[in-house]
């Protein structure tokens, strides 16, 4: 009745526990991007269906390729990262059982090197991930897809689990790669940027993190993570900027 799909790479360390929070699905599909470590070996210990992939498209056209080998009704999209607690499994198999026609938002409760963020702009945090397959599909942004649904979308209340940022290194890894793809994805739109645009958008982001949205709230983690915010923010358009020059414009 339900297929779950998810993208990988080099998601060992994460992937054994998202895959337990969903072994009461009817289906798993994993469409990876050339892991080098044992996420491969991992998915197929769990049965999962996996298809392995030569290219890299961006994430929006990466999770429409997974969604494109579901076969069950309804189909749960899910991060490495992200775990399935047993009240929101609970009420998606309501939900489906019910066969409503809607697709499905839920709060999702991150945490950020080891601490969950109450604040900071990550909470609440709602993510539609649960519809109906042929009903809807992902954008397809290199980062920040969303799903566009033909139906209404309605809330869930139990929490989907975030496991994000492990340590700084995968927060630095995670600030060159997105402020890249984001800088890709701006300059193919026509946007452009300078110098003083990425300092200006670079402080904005820093008070809109820890001041607007009270990251203050989160202790020392709220305002590591507001500097990581301001950064990724000034990288993103510098790289913008640079991405002009490199073209002539």
């Amino acid at each position: 009745m339900i297929s779950i799909v998810i993208i990988t790479k080099n998601e060992a360390h994460a992937i054994a526990d998202c895959l337990q929070s969903v072994a009461w699905a009817d289906e798993i599909i994993v469409v990876d991007s050339g892991s080098s470590d044992d996420t491969i070996k991992i998915c197929k210990q769990f049965g999962a269906k996996i298809s392995i992939t030569d290219n890299w498209p961006g994430f929006g056209e990466q999770k429409n390729r997974a969604l494109a080998l579901a076969t069950k009704s309804w189909v749960l999209s899910l991060d490495a990262d992200e775990r399935v607690t047993p009240e929101l499994q609970k009420e998606i198999l309501e939900v489906i059982k019910g066969n409503a026609k809607a697709s499905y938002r839920m709060p999702r409760s991150s945490s950020y090197c080891g601490q969950f963020i109450r604040h900071s702009g990550w909470s609440p945090d709602y993510v539609t991930r649960l519809f109906r397959r042929g009903h809807a599909k992902f954008s397809n942004d290199l980062v920040h897809e969303r799903l566009i649904s033909e139906e209404a979308t309605l809330t869930l209340t139990s929490p989907l689990l975030h496991i994000s940022y492990i340590n700084l290194d995968e927060v630095l890894d995670k600030i060159n790669r997105y402020s890249t793809a984001g800088a890709a994805m701006s300059f193919s739109s026509g946007k452009t940027a300078t110098l003083g645009t990425a300092i200006r958008h670079g402080i904005w982001a820093f008070i809109r993190t820890y001041f607007i949205r009270l990251g203050f709230l989160d202790g020392k983690m709220g305002f590591i993570l507001a500097v990581s915010n301001a950064e990724t923010t000034y990288y993103r358009y510098l790289k913008l900027a640079l991405l002009k020059k490199e073209n002539g414009n």
